[in-house]
């Protein structure tokens, strides 16, 4: 089973502030351990907002907006793709991660193709 694992922007991450050299160096170790263990598939950061574009599907027409965007409480900082048996097992690894200070992680499993199939009745 995937997960993506959702890190949420903040001011600093939106003002282009990398995290400490503390945290990189923990986060680090963090990579390092899960790519040993062979559960990492990829872990980025992402750019600010301000960096970004969002298009908007209307039917046929597409409307584009580049950023920054207003609400940093649904932006994305960066993720962790990773792969484990189970969701319990990509929480545990998540309760592993090097964050502190009220920081909220989602964790989203990703669609396999044999999800997709069996969700369609017609199959």
């Amino acid at each position: 089973m995937r997960f993506m694992v959702i890190v949420p922007g903040d001011q600093g991450s939106e003002a282009g502030i990398l995290p400490s050299d503390e945290l990189l160096a923990a986060m680090g170790k963090y990579n390092e351990e899960l790519a040993r263990s062979g559960v990492l598939l990829a872990a980025e950061g992402l750019h600010p907002s301000s960096r970004g574009a969002r298009v908007k599907f209307s039917d046929n027409q597409r409307t584009v907006t580049d950023g920054p965007f207003a609400e940093s409480k649904e932006l994305i900082a960066g993720f962790w793709l990773i792969e484990t048996r189970s969701r319990e097992e990509a929480i545990e690894w998540v309760k592993r991660a090097p964050f502190g200070g009220g920081i909220e992680i989602e964790i989203r499993q990703v669609f396999e193709a044999e999800d997709l199939a069996s969700a369609d009745p017609t199959r």
